[in-house]
């Protein structure tokens, strides 16, 4: 199995080091010419939505690895790659890949609570401790996407179809079941199927 990691900016490096824990090889993508057909799956990590937005257009890479996401490829965002792939933010006119049917907050826990760690539910996972930087959270989320964990009533993890989303950082910590969850989905081991959920909106 190979992974690519976005490394334009952000926490890719640890990303690579939780797959390399896990067996998988990974290959760091920069540039147009680094994206090909080969990987069974892509990351996209924490850092600067706008700076990583900017830079996957410079590069040429945001409509190949849209339509990639859109033919199935599967994709891990965490943090800004959760806004990557939102198909609307309430606080910012910008859309980026806009694949996922969710709309998401950035920054949305304020200086207060610019960095933080908690203990999640995550289903399919069980207790999980997570931590927050500067992070997002899913405001909204539509009847085909699955909720997978949620912060004082505020959706931090999704998954539709072949995209995985979180909003904190599994990459900080040495806990690698998420990074786990993400190849087993890649493999098909874990549904995808989405359940009721009542957090349609929220708000601080």
């Amino acid at each position: 199995m190979k992974i690519g990691v976005f490394a334009l900016q952000g926490a890719f490096i640890e990303h690579e080091h939780a797959f390399e824990k896990l067996g998988v090889e990974t290959v760091e993508i920069r540039r147009r010419a680094h994206f090909s057909d080969g990987f069974d799956g892509i990351v996209l990590p924490g850092g600067e939505s706008t700076v990583q937005g900017k830079l996957l257009r410079e590069e040429g890479l945001l409509e190949p690895v849209q339509e990639a996401i859109k033919s199935g490829l599967p994709v891990f965002g965490t943090c800004a790659g959760l806004i990557l792939l939102a198909n609307e933010l309430t606080n910012d006119s910008n859309v980026y890949f806009g694949t996922m049917d969710v709309t998401v907050k950035r920054n949305a826990y304020g200086r207060q609570l610019g960095s933080f760690r908690a203990d999640l539910k995550f289903k399919g996972i069980g207790n999980y401790p997570a931590v927050f930087i500067r992070a997002p959270y899913i405001e909204k989320a539509e009847k085909d996407v699955k909720v997978l964990a949620e912060c004082d009533g505020k959706i931090v993890a999704a998954r539709q179809k072949n995209m995985l989303a979180t909003a904190f950082h599994p990459e900080l910590t040495d806990d690698l079941r998420v990074h786990s969850y993400f190849l087993n989905m890649i493999k098909g081991e874990v549904s995808a199927k989405s359940t009721p959920h009542t957090h349609e909106s929220s708000s601080i």
